[in-house]
């Protein structure tokens, strides 16, 4: 899916989508929802497939 495509059917900007995929903006949790509803996958799939793939912090 194109950022043009995720901006349409989440109703967001692609400038936004944009800063979000560059990890310049982190989304609300109602944004959250609403890019989940747009890709297809629930809130809590989302954050599991986040959670196996994120680093463990380092102490």
């Amino acid at each position: 899916m194109t950022q043009e495509q995720l901006a349409f059917e989440s109703g967001l900007s692609r400038p936004y989508i944009s800063q979000l995929e560059h990890d310049m903006k982190s989304p609300r949790l109602d944004t959250f929802f609403l890019l989940c509803d747009a890709l297809g996958i629930s809130a809590e799939e989302l954050i599991g497939r986040i959670d196996k793939d994120r680093q463990p912090p380092r102490r």
